[in-house]
């Protein structure tokens, strides 16, 4: 039985092949136990403190997370899921763009009025972030972008 957030036997054989393949080091956890509970934290909106243990330790998600969105893992599946739907004919190349504004969760500490601020710039944007999507007529993600709540829109060119 899937459960509700868990990965398809049918995208676990798109995705086993996009993913990096380790030979070094201890024997590590299971690539796709790793990316169904990442998946699972994402599609929940959960901590990865919260993650259920039948993934493993929430630490090795997390670090896995990190590592292959670091090294393009992530682009590399949504690019081979973009051709794949493409070649289908199910993507609708009409591409609104839209954004949301995120909060940042902690401040630097606040200096003293008038103190010099070395390589500190201090702007009117506040302690924010855009991050603004290109979808397609459906409405499913093609491309992102983060940037600073500071600055201006700007047409996007994917």
């Amino acid at each position: 039985m899937i459960r509700c957030h868990e990965l398809s036997d049918a995208e676990w054989e798109f995705v086993r092949s996009l993913l990096p393949v380790s030979s070094r080091g201890r024997k590590r956890l299971d690539d796709r136990r790793v990316l169904t509970g990442i998946v699972w934290t994402f599609r929940t909106g959960t901590a990865w403190r919260d993650v259920p243990e039948r993934y493993g330790p929430w630490a090795t998600l997390h670090t896995r997370f990190r590592r292959w969105a670091a090294d393009g893992t992530f682009e590399r599946i949504l690019r081979a899921a973009q051709v794949r739907a493409d070649a289908a004919g199910d993507i609708d190349w009409l591409v609104p763009v839209d954004s949301t504004i995120v909060r940042a969760t902690s401040m630097p500490p606040v200096p003293e009025k008038g103190a010099p601020q070395p390589g500190v710039r201090t702007h009117r944007g506040g302690l924010t972030g855009k991050i603004p999507p290109a979808c397609d007529g459906a409405g499913r993600p093609l491309a992102f972008t983060a940037t600073g709540g500071n600055t201006r829109s700007q047409p996007h060119h994917y």
